[in-house]
């Protein structure tokens, strides 16, 4: 896992797009505080950029630092939440414009997958967190659903498949 996520890094430091799993699905990742790496993302999914996106934090502390003001019962939720549960806030703060919804409003998701939490941590950034289809299309449900041209399209495969 920690040269995966050496790779990762470089590529997620050049503005890249990697291809990851998540707590939830395999996902569509960038850097979410830059703005050309998230016009990559909408670009690869054939998605509109009015459409917002998830990003992913590794703890409360990194929460509070893209969030203005995290309401306390927020805490409540994630603390007891048995299964990944995505957050949506009002006023983020440092992130990429492009990922903010046209209400001000962001969905993040404190992650409780262990390589994502490792791979955020080393980062030091919040990360896009978008399935891997192509807009309108299903989620795969695995690795091996995943459309060619998404695979084709990212500059980093994470190899925990």
């Amino acid at each position: 896992m920690k040269t995966e996520i050496e790779h990762a890094l470089l590529i997620l430091k050049k503005g890249g797009l990697i291809l990851y799993p998540t707590d939830t699905v395999w996902g569509i990742g960038c850097d979410a505080t830059n703005p050309d790496a998230v016009d990559k993302v909408f670009q690869l999914k054939k998605r509109s950029d009015e459409k917002s996106l998830i990003c992913l934090v590794n703890d409360f502390r990194m929460l509070n630092e893209y969030v203005e003001n995290v309401p306390e019962v927020a805490y409540d939720i994630l603390k007891y939440a048995k299964k990944p549960t995505t957050i949506i806030y009002d006023d983020p703060i440092r992130v990429a414009e492009n990922i903010i919804a046209e209400d001000n409003s962001l969905a993040i998701r404190v992650t409780k997958d262990e390589f994502c939490k490792k791979l955020i941590q080393r980062f030091r950034r919040p990360l896009v967190s978008t399935s891997a289809n192509i807009s309108g299309e299903k989620t795969p449900q695995s690795y091996a659903e995943i459309d060619p041209l998404i695979l084709e399209g990212v500059d980093y495969v994470v190899n925990l498949h």
